[in-house]
């Protein structure tokens, strides 16, 4: 499992690069002949995300690619807590994996039973399942991003998801053992998960209107008409 973030130096909207100073000096070599001295190694972090903010001071972002955890989970925990306050989808994803709330399924809804609890977030056919796994990984996603949040002295309490994003990963490839020496397949889903928090707007107030005076059609038709000589 890796999980990137958006660093604090940044190269262009979609790439950031940092440079350190080695302590090893570089090597002499015939065919790359160097100064021995320490060296300037750039590291460049390549994190694309689908949607890039308006205003990045306001957001945070997390990511994670080829994470072991399956696909469809994913994708139904991140429907499911799409634009939520990020303070309640944790107090939902602790709930889940506590067992006391359901993640309700709405698009891979193939074999997956009913569930009392789903009734609670109306969901189709009240179809759900607790995803163990999924959400302790997606829970470590959101908090990953809150922490980049505190970095840009952002208030947790006014932020909340307003991209969440799964694509899935190339599939995992092994083999299982059959009868009559037959071999099947044996393969994993895993996912990209993408998180972009926003800190919420405060509300602009209505400008003052003037108070309008009713007229009839017929003095409004007066009013039109102009007399000449």
């Amino acid at each position: 499992m890796s999980i990137s973030s958006i660093g604090e130096y940044p190269l262009s909207p979609s790439y950031n690069s940092l440079t350190l100073a080695s302590p090893h000096p570089c090597k002499i070599s015939k065919r790359n002949p160097t100064i021995a001295s320490p060296c300037l190694v750039s590291i460049i972090y390549v994190t694309r995300y689908s949607v890039e903010p308006e205003v990045p001071e306001k957001t945070s972002k997390a990511r994670g690619s080829h994470l072991r955890v399956h696909f469809k989970h994913c994708r139904e925990i991140a429907h499911f807590t799409n634009r939520m306050n990020v303070q309640k989808c944790l107090k939902v994803l602790d709930d889940v994996l506590a067992f006391k709330a359901v993640i309700p399924f709405v698009k891979f809804t193939g074999g997956i039973g009913r569930k009392a609890m789903a009734k609670q977030c109306k969901a189709p056919g009240s179809k759900g399942r607790w995803p163990v796994k999924a959400t302790a990984v997606y829970k470590k996603l959101v908090k990953n991003a809150i922490a980049n949040a505190e970095a840009k002295l952002l208030d947790p309490e006014t932020l909340y998801i307003s991209h969440a994003q799964v694509n899935r990963a190339p599939p995992g490839r092994r083999r299982t053992y059959r009868a009559h020496g037959r071999i099947g397949k044996y393969a994993s889903q895993p996912a990209h998960i993408e998180i972009i928090l926003k800190q919420k707007e405060e509300p602009v107030k209505k400008m003052e209107e003037e108070e309008r005076v009713k007229i009839s059609k017929k003095d409004a038709a007066r009013r039109r008409f102009v007399k000449v000589g």
